[in-house]
């Protein structure tokens, strides 16, 4: 009997050490601009602490629905909420990292990074009036190099991006036609193309089809080893996709305006800017009903920010300043809250 209640005691145990993990483990869904270094963060996480990240890389719109839904802890979205829209669902948001959103072609017998385009001839290609690689519009930037007499294969984003937001933000700047047209929104009715489902699947159609251009995050460029372009910025400098020029567009940056950190960095002055960079951000209720499992995303991303620089630089994503880490976690202390009104989160002295 005394050993049979033993038995009792240790599997009643087990199983709710089983459900005190389970209920620490952390959701959340949304962009997949980020997804590559969340899912390293979260790997790490899990062998330091025991607490696993459950991240659904479903894209920004979806991840906006989700949290809106508190059907996850947090949701993740490239397209910053205004203030009026955080406001109306009581949410607050807050950037993790910064990147680069990057022109991939497929041209054979072409070196990555050797194709120019501007952006007034790339918003040309994604509404379909250049056609061909050797359109005159195409070949004028690109004095000795052999391009296709093919069609060009369009290809975009199927589902709700903010990588599509940043991509059709900056053609709308660089292109009137463009911004009436089309606009600049997660999801917009394309002039033409095929689309794929999240970075993952605009890369792999990339690299399947011939003749072909999309966009994707930087970090998607260095895994699918896809070829890239030189992009002409504001400056009237041809750049390529790197740490450096995604840095100098991010400089321009004005984190510590009252705009609940709401910041787009396409088409930013600097002769070493990339014309397409943004910054990811997380969306959180600022009012928590489970207080706790809040604290454990903000003990993550506080993990994040002091130990996952050299993982983010690795995948091309650029760490944010430590002045503005500190500005984040005032606004944490601030703006998420208990029902009960108090802080979850305190910021060290």
């Amino acid at each position: 009997m005394r050993l049979h209640f033993f038995h009792v005691l240790a599997a009643t145990t087990a199983l709710l050490c089983t459900a005190i993990a389970t209920a620490a483990d952390i959701t959340g869904a949304g962009a997949t601009f980020p997804y590559p270094i969340y899912a390293k963060w979260a790997d790490r996480y899990h062998k330091e602490t025991g607490i696993r990240l459950n991240y659904q890389s479903i894209g920004s719109g979806g991840g906006i629905k989700q949290i809106k839904a508190r059907t996850v802890d947090f949701g993740a979205s490239d397209k910053p909420l205004t203030r009026e829209e955080m406001e109306k669902d009581g949410l607050t948001q807050f950037p993790t990292v910064l990147g680069g959103v990057v022109p991939i072609t497929n041209l054979e017998g072409i070196e990555e990074g050797q194709v120019k385009l501007t952006g007034k001839v790339l918003a040309d290609i994604f509404l379909g009036k250049i056609k061909r690689w050797n359109d005159a519009s195409i070949a004028a930037l690109n004095e000795g190099i052999v391009l296709p007499a093919s069609n060009i294969a369009i290809v975009h984003r199927a589902d709700g991006s903010g990588t599509t937001f940043l991509f059709t933000d900056y053609l709308s700047k660089v292109s009137p036609e463009w911004k009436t047209k089309v606009g600049a929104a997660t999801s917009v009715a394309w002039p033409t193309g095929t689309g794929g489902k999240g970075n993952e699947g605009v890369a792999n159609f990339v690299k399947r089809i011939k003749n072909s251009i999309g966009y994707v995050e930087a970090a998607y460029v260095k895994q699918n080893k896809l070829h890239y372009v030189q992009l002409q910025n504001l400056a009237g400098h041809y750049v390529l996709p790197t740490e450096a020029s995604f840095r100098a567009s991010a400089a321009n940056a004005e984190w510590d305006k009252d705009s609940g950190f709401y910041e787009i960095l396409t088409d930013k002055p600097g002769s070493g800017s990339w014309p397409i960079t943004g910054a990811t951000f997380i969306l959180m209720h600022k009012s928590q009903s489970k207080p706790a499992q809040a604290m454990q995303v903000l003990k993550f991303f506080e993990w994040a920010y002091a130990h996952g620089n050299d993982m983010a630089l690795e995948l091309d994503y650029i760490p944010l300043p430590d002045n503005l880490v500190a500005l984040i976690k005032i606004s944490w202390e601030a703006n998420i809250k208990g029902k009960d009104g108090r802080a979850i989160y305190t910021v060290s002295e």
